[in-house]
């Protein structure tokens, strides 16, 4: 039966796996699909069918959610069962005596040697190449083999192999750079490599060496090294490049300083017959760095940012994946390793442009976001003192898979780009009021960018909003027609909440965890989630002072404070009475000399309007803006900053005006509330006594129904 046959009959279980489809999918095709291949033997139960012809009926399904090739085209199921059939005497290995990491070690070991690395000297191969090719058993090296003579080159062999990482479970498939990343990155460097010139290229932190693979600059005059501290990383780095190179062609190193002590062959003219790696023209990194991690360790990943900017040559370009908290993070009073390294960065002039990579792009990080670097030389001061910010998430929710394709542009470009993707911020400060990089706050362009509103017309806006509410509301004709509306002369300069914070005009009031069996219907109103997005009235549920004892760090709010809620957006409400316990992730702003000026007011005294430079209804309007609403980061819930949002700067009595229409307009949109609320009461009572046979409707004959 399998006489003939290059590979053996698979079974409907197998098919499943190797497509990587459920169960049902299989199902599914054979019983809706005629065209299905016919079995070629085994029983009813457990059908046999030719492996041929099951991968050419695939070919014509793609797979609707996979990545596409370079061309364009979606990859197909076929393409997964045949990769999946290569690998599946592999697969079994893995799963029987060896384990995952030990199997594709010995694998790659024999790929590498029956490339380059079969003709090449002893003492010229990576340590353990040898013993590792030795230690595969005859089974193992018939597979690789044959997989060889299938895909035609020992370096497309060496892929498949790695492709076993994901299908064992291996945590080198965890630390892979993204696809999306690997042809960024590609692109910027291509104006680097594509001089015609000898280069030096240098991948930190190389990992499995994705990204030098991509780069395909080994070979011919370019001088190339990698560097990798993991032991296991570093021997699969220099396994699968020996399977596409000649192993005289590439140095791997253990750490950065290593390669001070390496002796350059004559593969690069300008260096040869020198000690210690050249000033590169090309280095990128991805370090492998979870959030929060190393912190406050000088061997956090900014290390590798910074080891990129020292080994670079006077016009070299540095591509560093770094974490995205790392640039997140505040300095604070004191500052961490990670914000004075940060600093250090922006100080010496080698940040060109920080690029906020689109959320979820790792497949197996999902809860981490990631930021690419791109740094120049320190040998000679920069032409500009600004650094672009690009925010390709936000870019990626606009033009989809091109979005790498503008971030070059971006970067080649000195037109001015759309504000709220990309906008070049000065490294330190200019004046006055002036927004800067070197302030101690977030660098992540998703908290940096805000603009206007892109080619809105506020004042034509608002008077076109100013008579739509005249018509709809002629109980308040008088009350908005004596609402003023004017254009102002100079556009009003911005502060940051984060900077109210640390000089106490406003006081954060985190929210609390507290145990769903504490919160019931009496005691003081509970402000949450579901109360923010309106899926619970406000003051519905509540906890008694006895339950809110147990949580001795829970703050009870005061009238005039805002509650806050920043996940996809930020919404705000105003507490016009207090006495409220928040629930995370809600939180609360309160202004600090609004107390004293409500006592002001209780005890008739003459207020001093100029200390109160924010009010509450205002700072809520003010904080939900547009301008605010998008500065959200996080992979999984997207969250705005409250520290990074802005408000204008204005006088206290435009203040003051402000804080008046809005309360008065809260007052009105309670009323209409209300009316809402007493017509959706009558018409549920009303359907619910219909409903249950009870009540009879008709409409009174004397009565004009309107039209």
């Amino acid at each position: 039966m399998t006489e003939g046959r290059r590979h053996e009959p698979v079974t409907l279980g197998e098919i499943k796996e190797l497509a990587e489809v459920g169960r049902p999918t299989v199902s599914n095709w054979r019983r809706r699909h005629a065209s299905f291949p016919e079995p070629v033997g085994g029983s009813e139960s457990k059908p046999l069918f030719d492996a041929e012809e099951v991968g050419r009926w695939l070919d014509e399904r793609p797979v609707p959610d996979g990545e596409p090739h370079s061309d364009g085209t979606l990859p197909t199921y076929g393409e997964r069962f045949r990769d999946g059939l290569r690998l599946r005497r592999l697969v079994t290995f893995g799963h029987g005596r060896l384990g995952p990491d030990e199997l594709i070690v010995r694998a790659l070991a024999v790929a590498a040697m029956e490339g380059e690395g079969g003709g090449s000297l002893a003492e010229s191969l990576p340590a353990g190449l040898l013993a590792d090719f030795d230690a595969a058993d005859a089974e193992l090296l018939r597979t690789v083999r044959e997989l060889i003579a299938e895909l035609g080159s020992t370096g497309a062999a060496a892929e498949a192999v790695l492709k076993l990482a994901g299908r064992l479970q291996s945590d080198l498939a965890m630390d892979a750079t993204p696809r999306p990343v690997v042809e960024l990155i590609q692109a910027l460097a291509q104006p680097v490599l594509s001089t015609g010139e000898p280069v030096a290229v240098l991948n930190l932190c190389a990992g499995a060496g994705d990204v030098l693979l991509a780069l395909d600059v080994v070979g011919g005059e370019n001088y190339v090294a990698a560097v990798e501290p993991d032991a296991l990383r570093r021997t699969v780095l220099s396994y699968r490049l020996l399977a596409h190179w000649s192993a005289e062609e590439m140095v791997v190193c253990t750490a950065p300083e290593d390669l001070d002590g390496v002796w350059l062959p004559t593969v690069h003219p300008a260096v040869s017959g020198t000690q210690g790696f050249p000033p590169a023209d090309l280095v990128v990194a991805d370090p492998p760095y979870a959030s929060g991690e190393q912190e406050r360790d000088e061997e956090g990943p900014l290390k590798w940012a910074l080891e990129a900017a020292r080994r670079l040559g006077e016009d070299g370009q540095a591509l560093v994946v770094v974490p995205s908290w790392t640039l997140s993070r505040p300095r604070g009073m004191t500052g961490t390793a990670n914000t004075r390294m940060r600093e250090y960065l922006l100080k010496s002039g080698a940040v060109e442009a920080i690029i906020q990579l689109p959320r979820r792009i790792h497949t197996f990080r999902t809860g981490a976001e990631h930021a690419l670097l791109v740094l120049r030389s320190t040998w000679r001061p920069p032409a500009s003192p600004h650094a672009l910010l690009i925010d390709a998430d936000r870019l990626a929710r606009r033009v989809g898979d091109a979005w790498q394709r503008n971030v070059v542009g971006l970067l080649g470009s000195t037109a001015t780009p759309v504000p709220q993707e990309a906008q070049r911020v000065r490294v330190d400060t200019s004046g006055p009021g002036s927004s800067y990089l070197l302030d101690g706050r977030s660098l992540l362009p998703a908290h940096r960018l805000a603009s206007p509103e892109k080619g809105l017309d506020h004042f034509a806006a608002t008077v076109e909003a100013r008579q739509n509410a005249y018509v709809a509301l002629p109980h308040l004709k008088q009350w908005i027609g004596d609402l003023g509306v004017g254009k102002r002369e100079e556009r009003a300069e911005h502060f940051k909440v984060g900077g109210q914070l640390r000089a106490g005009q406003l006081r954060l009031l985190p929210g609390h965890r507290i145990r769903e069996s504490d919160i019931g219907d009496a005691g003081v109103p509970v402000i949450g989630r579901e109360e923010m997005l309106g899926a619970l009235p406000f003051g519905r549920r509540r906890i008694m002072l006895e339950e809110l004892a147990a949580y001795p760090q829970a703050q009870m709010t005061e009238q005039g404070d805002v509650f806050l809620l920043t996940e996809h957006g930020v919404r705000t409400q105003v507490d016009d009475a207090g006495g409220c316990v928040l629930l995370a992730p809600v939180q609360g702003l309160r202004i600090a000399a609004y107390r004293r000026y409500l006592m002001e007011l209780a005890e008739g005294e003459t207020s001093h309007p100029e200390s109160l430079w924010m009010r509450p209804h205002a700072l809520a309007r003010l904080l939900a803006a547009p301008r605010n609403q998008q500065r959200g980061s996080g992979s999984l819930v997207r969250r705005v900053s409250v520290k990074d949002m802005d408000l204008p700067q204005l006088p206290v009595e435009e203040i003051a005006d402000l804080d008046a229409v809005l309360a008065e307009t809260e007052r009105h949109r309670a009323d209409v509330r209300r009316q809402l609320a007493a017509l959706d009461a009558l018409a549920e009572r009303l359907a619910a006594g219909v409903a249950d046979g009870d009540l009879r409707l008709r409409q009174r004959p004397d009565r004009d129904p309107g039209p």
